[in-house]
């Protein structure tokens, strides 16, 4: 290389690397130190709710000696007046401008109750809370159990058995807008929120649905399936809807293998809808999305006349057969005369109901047979067609009347009893045969209804000594004791006015069923039946005892036997 190029190059390289040495040095790569391994953080959710075990304690605290946590209109009213509870109205405001609302309640509608909690008082204050049938209010009243209100109840029947009881409703106004008075204790914010949210997306049926619609959907392709959440002894005593399955409330959330599926269509009933509503609203909150409440439970399928399997309504009955007996047919009886006639020209089928041992002593009509009364029904089989002629008889006239009328509640059409019985038979001097009659043929027994049957039976069954009869010096005697009992005289106005028993009331057998106000409210009063032989008072003393009365005997021979014995009679 020439020297002349070399020079320069040299130059340029010193330049270089003067220049290198004052610019900025390269980074020194510094040590790689790994940061620690940290565990990961779990977040916990919160356990989830279990309604099965909220609802089944909820359930089985609800004192049944106390209505399952229900006050009754009467007994409301009386508190009202007393010692008023704090009352709060669930309906939609709507409601209350149209039908009324009770005086002194506070209105916060169901779905808004949750919102408004500082409007109510302590949680251990007493709370009545009501709606229009129940249904609502039992939703309240769990949903503030839930969330630990100590002293809530529901107004059972809501507004409708508030005026079925002849309470008034304030009506032309709205209760003065709710104020806040209190501070809301809120212990468990994740079942507030599923209660808030249940209570608010309420639909608007608020998951119940009607007697017609329910007796629409039993007939439809897919019914739905009945679950009656009463006691056992409620399904057993007061009947219930054909199908019905029976699990009693205190158990269903135990036994939730007896429904069907979450989607299928279920239909919850209890009495009057109060029990329904609270296991309907378990039940939504557990994941049935098709279970409704029957508002007005059994007591509203009943008032409208929806057929009931295992029931009788027997003050309907009654009240139907009371005022039909003929007075000018002897209320169902044949005198002895007539009877005589009859054996001779076309006899009747004869049934002799007293003991074996009685007829041994006295003898019997011939051609009778012996069904003793205590038997008379466990041996329809016995007897004949329900549309032939049946003469049923006894002594005097008294279990004869009581056969009578459990025959024809079963529908036999043409039994009568022989007035006065055997003692009548033989003072018009008819003879009696001695001996036993021959046992009577067994036949084809008739379809009768089976729980009508069943409680006639009990009852005949049942009879006590004396078969409920008393006589009339024993009546006279106890008249002047300390506590005489009730004399309740069944004969027309006309016989009565004639001559009665001194401070006798006078409730005649035909206008009976609705003359109970004449007789004393408590049931356990002592009350003895009377008519002019027997026979009137024997269908009287049977029907107050279906009704409830416990202490009821017959005067027996009726007046006829009280003026024989010459006792006092007034007019």
């Amino acid at each position: 290389m020439s020297k002349k190029l070399y020079l320069p190059i040299l130059i340029l390289m010193l330049f270089s690397m003067l220049f290198s040495a004052c610019g900025p040095q390269a980074p020194v790569a510094e040590p790689v130190v790994e940061a620690p391994i940290e565990a990961p953080v779990v977040v916990e959710e919160p356990a989830a709710l279990d309604f099965s075990a909220l609802f089944d304690t909820l359930v089985n605290e609800l004192p049944a000696d106390k209505g399952y946590g229900t006050v009754k209109a009467t007994t409301l009213s009386e508190e009202l007046a007393d010692k008023p509870p704090f009352l709060v109205d669930v309906r939609e405001t709507a409601e209350l401008e149209k039908d009324g609302f009770i005086q002194g309640a506070i209105n916060i509608p169901v779905r808004s109750l949750f919102q408004n909690l500082d409007k109510l008082p302590g949680l251990d204050e007493p709370i009545v809370v009501y709606c229009a049938s129940g249904h609502r209010g039992g939703m309240a009243e769990a949903a503030l159990n839930l969330m630990g209100y100590t002293n809530v109840r529901n107004l059972a029947g809501g507004t409708g058995a508030w005026t079925k009881a002849e309470l008034s409703l304030v009506t032309g106004s709205l209760p003065a807008e709710a104020e806040a008075i209190s501070t809301p204790i809120i212990a468990d914010q994740a079942l507030y929120d599923a209660l808030n949210s249940f209570l608010t997306s309420l639909p608007e049926n608020f998951y119940a649905t009607k007697t017609d619609a329910l007796a629409e959907a039993l007939t439809g392709a897919t019914p739905p399936t009945v679950i009656d959440i009463r006691t056992a002894a409620e399904f057993e005593k007061d009947g219930y809807i054909e199908g019905a399955v029976n699990v009693p409330m205190q158990e269903i959330f135990q036994n939730l293998d007896q429904l069907p599926a979450k989607d299928a269509p279920i239909v919850v009933h209890c009495v009057s809808g109060h029990r329904g509503s609270i296991a309907v609203m378990g039940l939504q909150l557990l994941g049935y999305t098709n279970v409704v409440n029957l508002a007005g439970g059994l007591n509203a399928w009943k008032a409208a006349s929806m057929p009931v399997a295992g029931y009788v309504d027997w003050p309907v009955v009654w009240g139907e057969f009371l005022p039909t007996l003929p007075a000018d047919q002897g209320y169902y009886t044949v005198k002895a005369d007539v009877l005589n006639g009859m054996l001779v020209e076309n006899p009747p089928f004869l049934v002799d109901l007293r003991d074996s041992s009685e007829i041994e002593a006295s003898g019997y009509i011939s051609a009778a047979i012996n069904i003793p009364v205590r038997e008379l029904l466990k041996n329809l089989d016995k007897l004949p067609a329900q549309d032939q002629k049946i003469v049923v008889y006894c002594g005097s006239g008294h279990r004869g009347a009581l056969a009578t009328a459990a025959l024809r509640l079963l529908g036999y059409t043409d039994v009568v009893n022989l007035a006065g019985g055997t003692g009548a038979w033989t003072k018009a001097e008819f003879a009696l045969e001695s001996g036993l009659p021959a046992s009577p043929e067994a036949g084809a027994a008739p379809t009768v209804d089976a729980t009508r049957l069943a409680a006639l039976d009990a009852y005949l069954s049942a009879l006590p000594e004396g078969f409920g009869g008393v006589k009339a010096a024993d009546v006279n005697v106890e008249l002047t004791g300390t506590t005489p009992p009730v004399v309740v005289d069944v004969r027309t106005e006309t016989e009565y006015a004639e001559g009665h028993i001194e401070g006798a009331v006078n409730a005649p057998v035909n206008d009976l069923a609705a003359s109970l106000d004449k007789l004393p409210a408590d049931k356990a009063t002592t009350i003895v039946v009377t008519c002019k032989s027997g026979h009137r008072a024997a269908i009287a003393m049977m029907y107050l005892n279906f009704m409830g009365y416990t202490d009821i005997s017959n005067l027996g021979g009726g007046m006829s036997a009280w003026t024989g014995a010459e006792l006092p009679v007034v007019q």
